[in-house]
């Protein structure tokens, strides 16, 4: 693939979701999948429900008019031995299988007992729940690229699993470059506290990465070039915050020509987060690594996170891009020309109000926003349709 100079928005999105192959699956027990990307399809491995079955707790009856008279009961979790002749009837709970000769269920509230026999009204087959209602075996359940629900994971054992195929989670390091950092403490003598320390390990988290390392570099490019050797052998992708524009300490782009690796997108046309970069690296078996370059300052680097890190981690977990949400700008926004822009906001219902302190580098208006308003370069009435990029919850 070709280098992408200040392409657009969508189609930064779109190279950074196609460019990297699938990560491979591995099998985990099915009480570990919740939350994990099915990595092939599941089918089911029995009918499901396997038995006839009772829909409701009351009397199972053979055929014919009544009173039917009891003769037994039907315990859950077993196979009746039982054949039901006709006038006869069997106490059968929910789930219960339907012995041979059974020909309806009568529900306990529907029925009164006499002497050892049941009288009530019921039609042929009520209230029971046919083989392989449900599914059939060897129908598919799920399809592969499907986040699990714990919904799906009880499926998955109703029908007989008991571990599932998932796609590995991307294993990834972060480096944070800037000699201004301090990481605790109230900032002084030129410092700024360090917050994408914090908050980008945990929306890696919830967009499905395992973040294996987070590491402080100083801005030289000596120490960019030996960050990055020392964790490309060990991870799926490689995060950097910092360093990604032109200034005099900004050394990403040196550091990976001076590894021969390839630029795939450098910057985005889009504000915040313009000066972002998604490279391939190499490491010693050969294999590709996607290099994503975030910008330094904080809703920048989110915006980035957003941009080209949520396509890119959908991409190796074998997820396509969902197309985004259209809602109602309820202000009216502004975006440069040739542009996008991202604006941080809320939504009341299908509603996107837009939140105060909206620099590059505030947090303030990020804190008590659930997303990006997505507007194209230019004006945007109020009352317009906006596409909408959520946040990482």
């Amino acid at each position: 693939m070709n280098q992408a100079n200040e392409p657009s928005w969508d189609v930064a999105r779109e190279i950074a979701s196609s460019a990297f192959k699938n990560l491979a699956p591995e099998v985990v027990s099915l009480d570990h999948a919740i939350g994990r990307v099915l990595g092939t399809p599941a089918l089911s491995l029995c009918d499901l429900p396997a038995y006839e079955t009772s829909a409701m707790d009351g009397w199972v009856l053979a055929a014919g008019g009544g009173p039917w008279e009891i003769v037994g009961e039907i315990v859950a979790g077993t196979v009746p031995a039982k054949k039901l002749l006709a006038g006869q009837s069997m106490k059968i709970a929910t789930g219960g299988i339907i012995p041979s000769g059974g020909h309806s269920v009568l529900r306990w509230e529907h029925a009164r007992e006499e002497a050892g026999f049941v009288i009530g009204q019921t039609s042929p087959g009520q209230d029971i729940r046919p083989a392989a209602q449900e599914s059939k075996q060897g129908e598919l359940l799920i399809s592969a690229g499907t986040l699990l629900t714990p919904a799906m994971v009880g499926l998955l054992a109703a029908c007989g699993h008991d571990s599932v195929l998932v796609v590995r989670k991307p294993r990834a390091a972060i480096l944070l470059l800037g000699d201004e950092l301090m990481f605790s403490g109230v900032p002084e003598n030129g410092r700024v506290r360090d917050s994408l320390g914090i908050q980008i390990p945990a929306m890696l988290n919830d967009l499905g990465v395992e973040v294996i390392s987070v590491a402080y570099l100083e801005d030289e490019l000596e120490s960019v070039i030996n960050g990055f050797k020392k964790v490309i052998n060990s991870v799926d992708i490689l995060i950097t915050t910092g360093g990604t524009a032109d200034g005099p300490r900004d050394h990403i782009h040196a550091a990976i020509q001076s590894h021969h690796w390839k630029l795939l997108v450098d910057r985005v046309k889009v504000r915040p987060g313009h000066p972002m970069l998604l490279a391939v690296g190499k490491n010693d078996a050969g294999h590709s690594i996607p290099i994503l370059g975030l910008p330094g300052n904080p809703q920048s680097a989110v915006a980035a996170l957003l941009t080209l890190g949520a396509p890119l981690i959908n991409s190796l977990l074998g997820q396509d891009i969902e197309p985004l949400q259209n809602v109602t700008t309820m202000e009216e926004l502004v975006a440069p020309a040739g542009f996008n822009r991202l604006v941080a906001g809320r939504l009341e219902g299908s509603g996107f109000y837009p939140a105060q302190y909206l620099g590059s580098a505030m947090l303030r208006g990020l804190a008590h926003s659930t997303g990006f308003g997505v507007i194209e370069g230019g004006n945007t009435r109020s009352g317009a349709s906006i596409r909408w990029l959520p946040l990482p919850q």
